[in-house]
């Protein structure tokens, strides 16, 4: 059986905005990161080829084997985005890059497997709480979209979960919520979680706001209104940011009673770390908290914001290290 923790190994985390490439040359030794926006390349293949033409001019040994993190359901050999037009076959992009191990896993089941790995330092506690040892521990995270992961404690280690959990029924908890959940299904029948709290949710957010407030909405974008939401600049672009964190917030609370998560709630993708502080000054803890007779029960959970810019590879790299012990 070929040995799957020979370096170098590609590892990727690919999302709808941007794929992301690493080479470990040793193990959780990371060089020659590459972002590469999606948008730029035709397909995954086209992407996977410009960053190894790239790598393979700073590292020349031969690369075999090789672990992919998508925003996607991996079930099976073909795989379609949901949020981006790529789509591919597993066992052909094996064989066109000749690699010995190709693992395609979704990626907050990757996220969630870096977890136990990610150093102190890249997550900020939000809140109070207390992680209990040998939990279930929550995995929220929005970006282009919304993913949802959990990891179970079973023998010694964890099993993450495979999880489409953003893709739930948005729920809303206060009138104007009901207001925005009542604009978005004009052009939304199923208003699913990851449709407000999302990059894209943002925007609707933002624009069913100002129908309410009877404001004529800017023509900006995602960036543009967390910029003015940060600044107070805008009072529209201020109440989007604090809808998403009170609706990320109830979310949250969601996933740790299903899970019963008592290993802590972590706070993965692009857009609460660009807010910084102000997402710890904002509703969201109070909001996770809020479950009438179970507020007590998540009072104890503690919430953390992943700080890392490329978390995923860890746990990339771990499912490699996984999957090559079950073979071996």
């Amino acid at each position: 059986m070929t040995n799957r923790s020979t370096y170098p190994r590609l590892l990727g985390d690919i999302g709808g905005t941007n794929a992301r490439f690493v080479l470990e040359t040793g193990p959780r030794r990371f060089e020659y990161v590459q972002v590469l926006a999606c948008a730029d390349y035709r397909s995954l293949e086209s992407a996977l080829a410009s960053y190894l033409d790239y790598a393979l001019a700073q590292c020349r040994s031969p690369i075999r084997h090789a672990a992919l993190a998508i925003a996607n359901p991996v079930d099976g050999d073909s795989v379609k985005m949901t949020n981006h037009h790529w789509h591919f076959s597993i066992s052909a992009l094996r064989e066109r890059f000749a690699f010995d191990t190709l693992e395609v896993v979704n990626d907050f089941k990757a996220l969630a497997m870096a977890l136990p790995l990610l150093p102190r330092e890249k997550t900020v506690k939000v809140g109070a709480g207390k992680a209990r040892k040998e939990s279930v521990i929550g995995l929220v995270g929005a970006g282009t979209g919304l993913g949802v992961s959990a990891l179970i404690p079973v023998d010694g280690k964890y099993v993450a979960m495979d999880s489409e959990g953003g893709h739930v029924t948005f729920s809303p908890s206060t009138d104007t919520e009901m207001a925005i959940l009542h604009i978005a299904r004009r052009d939304y029948p199923h208003v699913s979680a990851e449709r407000l709290m999302s990059g894209v949710g943002l925007h609707i957010v933002y624009r069913a706001l100002a129908e309410l407030e009877n404001c004529t909405p800017d023509d900006i974008d995602v960036p543009q209104i967390i910029k003015r939401g940060l600044a107070k600049s805008c009072a529209i672009c201020d109440k989007t940011i604090d809808a998403f964190c009170d609706m990320l917030g109830t979310l949250a609370g969601n996933v740790g009673v299903t899970f019963g998560a008592k290993g802590g709630i972590y706070i993965g993708g692009g857009i609460v770390p660009r807010l910084g502080t102000r997402f710890a000054d904002s509703g969201f803890r109070a909001r996770f908290e809020s479950k009438g007779r179970f507020s007590s029960y998540l009072a104890e959970i503690p919430t953390y914001v992943i700080v890392d810019d490329f978390p995923a590879f860890l746990g990339v790299s771990a499912i490699l290290d996984q999957s090559s012990r079950a073979c071996s």
